[in-house]
């Protein structure tokens, strides 16, 4: 069976794109609204996303936790967010390869933004049998691909509640702004 190879849904925030960039191009805070990922350690001296941050994000599925390395190749203020994961292992990031890529696009929609992510499976190189074996062991019974549609609709979720628990001022919303759910 052929693998789906990208999966992506969307959650209209009551907030500016430029605040939802903020909250999600910081990768240190991704933990707080992810399902699986604890967190991350950005890489260099130079902080604020841009294209060729490196960072190491630190990941938990059950008992189960590892590291990947991850370069940004977008970081489009107020519009897009972009990153690939080129390297996994345990305790540090040591098998190098193409595994993933994470896509955060932002759309003002009457006052508020329309977040999508997507998450698109890099490891074309691997044969689709072999692909959907590991994905099946790796998500105790599913493909990557059902399970990712899962976890993005978790931490988007998670994200519209908390930027909009922290009111119109924090979230970058203009008094009076029409509000939409």
């Amino acid at each position: 069976m052929p693998r789906t190879m990208s999966v992506s849904d969307s959650i209209l925030i009551r907030a500016a794109p430029t605040a939802v960039y903020e909250r999600l191009s910081d990768p240190t805070a991704m933990g707080r609204w992810s399902p699986e990922n604890q967190g991350a350690r950005i890489l260099g001296e130079r902080r604020g996303a841009h294209v060729g941050m490196v960072f190491e994000g630190r990941n938990k599925r059950g008992a189960v936790r590892w590291t990947t390395r991850c370069t940004v190749t977008a970081a489009d203020p107020g519009e897009r967010f972009a990153f690939r994961v080129h390297a996994i292992g345990v305790r540090r990031p040591r098998l190098p390869g193409a595994i993933a890529l994470w896509e955060y696009r932002f759309e003002e929609v009457d006052g508020s933004t329309r977040v999508t992510e997507t998450w698109t499976d890099n490891r074309r190189a691997w044969p689709d049998l072999l692909a959907n074996a590991f994905d099946r062991v790796a998500t105790r019974g599913h493909t990557f691909a059902e399970f990712q549609r899962g976890n993005i609709r978790t931490t988007l979720e998670r994200l519209k509640v908390a930027l909009e628990q922290d009111g119109p001022e924090r979230a970058g919303r203009v008094e009076g702004s029409p509000r939409q759910g």
